[in-house]
């Protein structure tokens, strides 16, 4: 199948305009952000719903059918490819991106929603009509036609290798990721085919939204008040908001008392500040406090200790967000802008240092799905010399008898693992605590010392933890 340049009309034929869909013109809109501007759709999706509402072109339905065409269609992105690929008589890379967005659009509503076939089809033609022209539009009914004809599992089947001939590439296929990230996730699961389709399958599930209540500023008592709130499954400072609950009208959140933070990362946050130290327990550092989640729980907790925190972030634009999350905080904070490789701070300055460390984000694959097509695995190289001269500067912040922690919201073993063993070789003064027993209640955390959690078993983005004494 081609595209097709637009034919002259038949002589007397009425012509008639093509009708603007608020709803779909809105998703494909946000996917050509996505696509041109390499946006992230949690960024770019909710100031265009803002604007529909407030237009008064969008209800509660539009603006949910509209966030489900979105992420259901980044999501499934690497499956509806290879469908798609298999209906056009070209490489899918010689298609132009608009025009394969709105295929991706189309294959959605006909294979993962529950709109009806003849509905998903002229609704997509429609959307092709209005953004691309008549032409393309005929090219997309032609495709999204062919696509109709059989059911997911149907395409599935024969656009992915079997499980026993190829099992990565059927896994990319079946569950929509890159080949590289299903093989680095398989190696860090361990093996074993029923969790490592847990997992995919736990990247592909909308993540529910969750709430921190800061210490000092709000109680989860206070947010469990709200009508979709529910208790959070580990921290006990969290409360998750069921399917619909909108985390921007919470007025904790308005205020800046709460804030939206992944469990996962709370807990990582909180097995830093509860981890045993020999001494004092006085100066706090986070060393990449950027947006600021993890800054502002820890600077709660430092508060009713009676300890203040120095929150670093490089990017002073992020800096600012890190001010904005800490404003307001009841005990002493500083936030400043610097280089976390090139500390201002004398060495030994702290009791307790977090480096949450740049990284692929491979953690949260379900917040932010597009990012599983942008990564590669070069990516792991340019990482890697940043990760470790931050553990380096971790390690030499703090004070003997104190405790670092080294996190990643990546499970890649290249950037958890493997960095940790790589640095503590150079410093034979120190030792790995176990963390498990700092995340009470939670379940599989692995051998130890180190920590690993994970979207399918514990809810969370896939969030690593170690953490590290230095013995002299």
């Amino acid at each position: 199948m081609s595209e097709q340049s637009p034919r002259p009309r038949k002589p007397g034929k009425p012509y008639r305009r093509p009708q603007k869909d608020p709803v779909r013109f809105l998703a494909f809109e946000a996917l050509r952000a996505v696509d041109e501007r390499d946006a992230y759709a949690n960024l770019v999706l909710p100031p265009l719903l803002r604007k529909a509402r407030e237009k008064g072109d969008f209800d509660a339905r539009d603006a949910a059918l509209a966030t489900e065409l979105v992420y259901g269609t980044l999501r499934k992105q690497g499956t509806y490819d290879a469908i798609i690929a298999s209906c056009v008589d070209r490489p899918l890379r010689e298609v132009d991106p608009p025009v394969l967005d709105v295929l991706s659009l189309g294959v959605h509503q006909l294979l993962g929603t529950r709109i009806p076939t003849h509905a998903a089809v002229s609704a997509s033609v429609e959307l092709a009509r209005v953004a691309l022209g008549d032409g393309r539009a005929k090219f997309v009914n032609a495709v999204l036609r062919k696509v109709a004809q059989d059911d997911l599992d149907t395409w599935i089947e024969r656009v992915a290798p079997p499980y026993d001939d190829d099992p990565e590439d059927n896994l990319a296929i079946v569950h929509s990721h890159p080949r590289w990230v299903v093989s680095a996730l398989w190696d860090s699961l361990g093996g074993g085919r029923a969790g490592i389709e847990d997992l995919l399958e736990a990247d592909n599930e909308r993540p529910e939204v969750t709430l921190v209540a800061r210490p000092g500023r709000s109680t989860t008592e206070e947010l469990l008040r709200e009508e979709a709130a529910v208790p959070g499954r580990w921290s006990p400072y969290a409360v998750r908001l069921s399917e619909g609950g909108e985390p921007g009208a919470v007025e904790a959140v308005k205020e800046g008392r709460a804030g939206v933070q992944d469990e996962g990362s709370q807990l990582v946050a909180l097995a830093l500040a509860n981890a045993p130290l020999d001494g004092p327990d006085e100066k706090w550092l986070d060393g990449c406090a950027g947006p600021g989640g993890k800054a502002a729980l820890l600077a709660a907790v430092a508060a009713e200790r009676g300890a203040m925190l120095l929150a670093s972030e490089k990017a002073p634009h992020r800096a600012g967000l890190v001010a904005k999350s800490l404003a307001g905080n009841p005990g002493p904070y500083q936030v400043i802008a610097a280089d976390g490789t090139r500390p201002p701070w004398r060495p030994g300055s702290f009791d307790r240092v977090l480096m949450d460390v740049p990284c692929t984000g491979l953690g949260a694959l379900r917040r932010r799905p597009e990012a599983r097509w942008r990564r590669r695995p070069e990516d792991l190289e340019g990482f890697a010399p940043l990760q470790r001269d931050l553990l380096r500067t971790a390690l030499e912040s703090v004070r003997v008898g104190g405790v670092v922690g080294y996190a990643t919201c990546s499970p890649h073993l290249a950037e958890t693992r493997a960095v940790v063993d790589d640095i503590l070789k150079q410093y034979p003064h120190t030792e790995l605590i176990d963390a498990r027993p700092l995340l009470p209640d939670v379940p599989a955390l692995g051998e130890g010392p180190d920590v690993q959690l994970w979207p399918h078993l514990h809810g969370t983005d896939a969030m690593y933890l170690a953490l590290i004494r230095r013995t002299g």
